[in-house]
């Protein structure tokens, strides 16, 4: 049986990758293992953000199917269990909360670490204010004012939102030696730091720039780009797309050092390397990676290697649902009915690839809205509370025009598959319960700008 890495990244979009045709090295470790990989350059994710996105990957199923992504249902098999089951030693690494045990994410791990219970020392000491204080007393207004103050003013980044990708890949590597005499092994490892706020280190900016932006000055941008789009400047912009760029060269770094030691360690494994979803800069208005369903927030990179130096680039329509089978097959083990993606094994065999479109769909947990998307090689569709919306992709790539009055047949047949989509949801409907989040989970997914 195969060793086998899993590595996502958070908010990666393909188009600031270097196999995908970026002008900037900002992986040029990755790039070098695409060469000699399996690259799938038309990879989609099937929503909008991680909470909606992870089910697809680690469990092959649609975000809104068993009840939501609120927490991963009893009825989904996550990749963690089916390798879990076959007797592979499993271990996952990540420090994104919505992702964590409480959300039942650690389902099939021997080793789960998901840095709820190793926050950083500022983010404990705000943590310790809250909890030791009268909320109603001077102290504690004062203090949590001085919180609030320091980064609005000042930029400085109270607390840590996420561990970072050095740090992160120690903990994975640390537990790959463990069990370096002990197989088959399954891990997967998730980046965080090209998720704002971006703070990359300062050898990594100069790579695109002269002068590195400094830690209060990044954070300061990080507010104005959430809290007031409008207003960043072209100057800003600049700014804030090379530390991006900068976050995503730290990250290449430590993907290829996690990968590298554990084939030392191992010897042969399967890697397979893609993100959550993509990024906004502008190019609908906003920044981040809100609720839509544009392609810089779905179109993702994915990179498959099994060792054997065999590979190529494909570029049909491939889903993150098709993540966990390809992983499973690779391994020889048997596929889960209710996995809803399809091996890349057969695609990077050349033995054909049925995928002919990309499902997505979302929903506020608060308010109930639901909204769905449709995409082929030629189409876009989206659906929201708002009305619909069509783009022709060959026409206008970059999804500007809505022509949803003038292809009357183009829209019936989107609509059709969402509804087929919808009637799928209702099939697996089942209660998941509520997730309980203490107040320091709640802190830090807002710190990294989740609002729900």
């Amino acid at each position: 049986m195969e060793d086998v890495v899993l590595v996502t990244v958070d908010s990666l979009r393909a188009d600031h990758v270097g196999w995908h045709g970026y002008e900037r090295e900002t992986t040029p470790n990755l790039d070098t293992l695409a060469d000699r990989s399996h690259t799938c350059t038309n990879a989609f994710a099937h929503a909008c953000s991680t909470r909606p996105s992870f089910p697809s990957i680690l469990t092959s199923s649609y975000a809104l199917m068993y009840g939501g992504y609120e927490r991963i249902s009893p009825e989904r098999t996550l990749i963690s269990e089916v390798f879990d089951e076959a007797g592979y030693r499993t271990a996952g690494f990540h420090s994104n909360l919505y992702l964590s045990a409480d959300f039942d994410y650690d389902r099939g791990f021997d080793e789960f670490y998901d840095s709820k219970t190793d926050p950083s020392a500022t983010a404990r000491l705000r943590q310790f204010v809250k909890d030791q204080l009268d909320s109603d007393g001077l102290v504690y207004q004062t203090l949590a004012r001085a919180f609030e103050t320091a980064e609005e003013t000042a930029g400085v980044n109270i607390g840590s939102a996420y561990v970072s990708a050095d740090e992160i890949t120690d903990h994975a590597l640390e537990w790959a030696e463990s069990v370096a005499d002990d197989g088959p092994r399954f891990l997967w490892v998730h980046y965080m730091d090209v998720h704002h706020p971006y703070v990359p280190p300062e050898r990594h900016q100069r790579a695109f720039r002269d002068e590195p932006i400094g830690e209060r000055r990044a954070i300061q941008l990080r507010r104005k780009m959430i809290e007031s789009p409008g207003d960043v400047t072209e100057s800003e912009l600049e700014d804030i797309v090379d530390l991006y760029d900068a976050e995503i060269r730290f990250t290449d770094e430590q993907i290829s050092r996690l990968i590298d030691t554990v084939r030392e360690q191992w010897g042969d494994v399967t890697a397979l390397v893609t993100a959550d979803h993509g990024e906004e800069f502008l190019d609908h208005g906003q920044f981040s990676h809100y609720a839509t369903f544009y392609d810089e927030v779905l179109h993702v990179p994915l990179l498959y290697d099994d060792g054997s130096g065999d590979g190529g680039e494909h570029d049909d329509l491939v889903g993150l649902l098709d993540v966990a089978p390809t992983l499973v097959e690779s391994a020889g083990l048997e596929r889960p009915p209710n996995f809803y993606g399809e091996s890349l094994q057969s695609l990077f065999a050349g033995d054909g690839w049925s995928r002919e479109h990309i499902i997505g769909d979302w929903e506020n947990t608060n308010s109930g809205e639901r909204r769905f998307s449709y995409r082929d090689r030629e189409w876009k569709y989206i659906r929201t509370e708002d009305g619909e919306e069509l783009y022709d992709l060959t026409a206008d790539p970059d999804e500007r025009e809505n022509v949803v009055d003038t292809e009357p047949e183009i829209l019936e047949h989107a609509r059709s598959v969402i509804d087929d989509h919808r009637q799928e949801i209702a099939a697996t409907e089942t209660d998941i319960g509520d997730v309980h989040m203490d107040d320091t989970v709640k802190e830090r997914l807002r710190d990294l700008g989740y609002q729900e």
